[in-house]
């Protein structure tokens, strides 16, 4: 449901963004969507992380409590220790177990969000300083356009995994397929910042190609931070 929601926000999006005069660039539509559902799983992920730490704590205090009582118990009285008590012991540890289990995942769910909003930031550094750039035409930066949103839509099936990663703790999945999803999605989000990454070098480099002189060669160097 919330992947589709996600989809239908995009189309939305596009749909209801006028078209750009001749001589702007238009800022993505896709952006917007993309930075507010990324920080909105970081913000649930976070969410979910306070509450199983709490509930970590919780079952720590109580299985120690039961650890107290065994401890001052003589062995013909722990000989007697009823089954309920000892299911009762057992099933803290196990949930324990479970719980730092799945604190695990959400933080591995986390860096790939965090991964996501990374590759929002540098294509925003990137993107505003092309336009500003007098080495590339027009058509060009039309180009990049169609390129950084090819990026972004990728990008947004990276969402649509983690939303499916976290629907995942609500439904039977077994931590083997759960963790293969994972990983899949780390794969892909950094597939996608190494082609931005990639990219932006491209065209930095091309920008360094057309300076005619020394002076913009060093011109451009420092408008794109480089040593």
């Amino acid at each position: 449901m919330k992947r589709k929601l996600i989809a239908s926000l995009i189309c939305l999006l596009l749909i209801s963004t006028p078209a750009r005069p001749a001589d702007k660039v238009a800022i993505l539509p896709i952006l917007e969507i993309v930075k507010a559902v990324t920080k909105k799983v970081i913000k649930a992920i976070d969410l979910r992380i306070q509450r199983l730490q709490n509930k970590t704590i919780w079952l720590q205090n109580a299985q120690k409590q039961v650890e107290n009582i065994l401890s001052k118990l003589k062995l013909d009285e722990i000989s007697d220790w009823t089954k309920k008590q000892k299911d009762l012991y057992k099933g803290y540890y196990e949930e324990l177990a479970k719980v730092k289990s799945i604190i695990t995942y959400y933080q591995r769910i986390k860096e790939i969000a965090q991964k996501q909003t990374k590759l929002v930031q540098e294509y925003e550094r990137a993107w505003n300083l092309f336009k500003q750039d007098s080495h590339f035409k027009v058509s060009e930066i039309d180009y990049m356009e169609k390129v950084y949103t090819g990026i972004l839509e990728e990008s947004v099936k990276n969402i649509d995994q983690i939303f499916f990663i976290l629907d995942s703790f609500t439904t039977q999945m077994s931590d083997l397929k759960r963790l293969e999803i994972i990983n899949k999605a780390a794969e892909q989000i950094d597939s996608n910042y190494d082609d931005l990454l990639m990219f932006n070098q491209q065209n930095v480099l091309l920008s360094l190609q057309r300076a005619k002189t020394e002076a913009d060669v060093n011109q451009v160097k420092q408008f794109y931070g480089i040593p």
